[in-house]
């Protein structure tokens, strides 16, 4: 199993960051996890609370998890939340199916990771990850 790796994981986090500054978002926390759902980086900036690591670990879980973005779990608890109720408890309540859990995917179109990105609005979260991934040279899947 290909996984992202540590300089990666660091690209996408300054590019996450970088973006949420242009975009004038509130102070944005990034956790970037390997395809097997551990972290390999994370990053709180300056006036995000500290709960922003639980936060930003549940989206890229789920997302990684679930293989499928924080978008898609969000529409299936929409339209079956006994099921995603069902997968946070097999999961110890780790999901947060929201926008802003973002799979990454490699040049072949392999998961090799996942992103979280909290501090804004779901939407905004997502479009940070996004360009975070996408500056990594790395596939979004939002």
């Amino acid at each position: 199993m290909a996984n992202i790796n540590l300089r990666k994981a660091k690209s996408i986090i300054k590019a996450a960051m970088a973006k949420g500054t242009e975009m004038s978002l509130k102070p944005l926390s990034v956790v970037v996890l390997d395809a097997g759902g551990h972290v390999v980086a994370f990053e709180r900036a300056d006036g995000a609370s500290p709960g922003r690591f639980a936060i930003a670990h549940g989206k890229a879980y789920g997302a990684v998890m679930l293989g499928m973005p924080g978008s898609a779990q969000m529409a299936r608890a929409e339209q079956q939340a006994y099921f995603m109720d069902a997968v946070n408890g097999l999961f110890g309540g780790q999901t947060v199916p929201v926008p802003g859990g973002i799979l990454v995917r490699d040049k072949k179109g392999d998961v090799i990771g996942a992103v979280g990105v909290t501090g804004d609005t779901s939407d905004n979260d997502a479009a940070a990850g996004v360009a975070g991934v996408e500056a990594a040279g790395l596939t979004a899947d939002a």
